[in-house]
């Protein structure tokens, strides 16, 4: 499950944004540079697209706050401002693609997937590699060595997520928001829950040892892959 964050104040666009790129996977907006920020702060998304003038903080701020705290996100950034200046002052600030207003939605579209495709470490198509390990996106289907492994589909979210952060800490909380959603019912103890029945699930084919439990922190997938 891709999640994807638009940072736009324009409404309209921001919609035509959402429209375009939504089959790639979960859309979210914030219209304001600080709403889009605390969003973005989460560590839950696997694009961030942005716009620089912006409300309450511009573009190139949020930015520039997001790498100093560690958030690696992929940056695409999206503006009216074409000038070379503005070009590599968003460079420098951190971000992976500057697109100019107005813009072709087919350009968008290959440059997103490209974005995406080099950060997720995606393969053929939509296709998540472990080493023999794969998750295939577009039918949430998961194969190790060529035999399907069947899992429910937030194990599948989980799974997915946990090797796009391989080697990297994710906190319960993170898990949480990216699987179930902020405004969610229910209970943090259902992702232990989930967690359990994915390792039974790897531990058929031995690689539930991977994942790495970090006691009151959160997970983390331990590969050298």
């Amino acid at each position: 499950m891709i999640k994807i964050l638009i940072v736009e104040d324009d409404k309209i666009l921001s919609d035509s944004i959402k429209n375009v790129i939504s089959e790639l996977g979960t859309v979210s907006q914030a219209f304001n540079g600080e709403d889009g920020l605390y969003e973005a702060e989460q560590g839950i998304y696997d694009l961030l697209i942005l716009d620089i003038m912006l409300p309450l903080l511009n573009g190139y701020d949020v930015l520039s706050q997001l790498r100093q705290k560690k958030v690696e996100v992929p940056v695409l950034i999206l503006t009216a401002k074409d000038g070379l200046d503005d070009k590599i002052e968003g460079f420098q600030k951190g971000a992976d693609d500057y697109l100019t207003k107005p813009f072709h939605r087919e350009e968008l579209l290959v440059r997103v997937k490209a974005l995406l495709k080099r950060s997720l470490g995606l393969f053929a198509e939509n296709i998540l590699k472990l080493a023999e390990l794969e998750c295939h996106l577009g039918n949430r289907t998961v194969t190790y060595k060529g035999e399907e492994l069947y899992l429910q589909g937030k194990e599948f979210d989980i799974l997915t997520y946990l090797i796009q952060n391989k080697n990297m800490i994710v906190t319960k909380e993170q898990i949480f928001d990216r699987i179930w959603g902020f405004d969610s019912e229910t209970s943090l103890t259902v992702v232990e829950v989930y967690m359990s029945n994915l390792r039974k699930n790897l531990k058929k084919v031995g690689l539930d040892r991977l994942i790495r439990t970090l006691r009151n922190v959160g997970y983390m997938l331990e590969t050298a892959t």
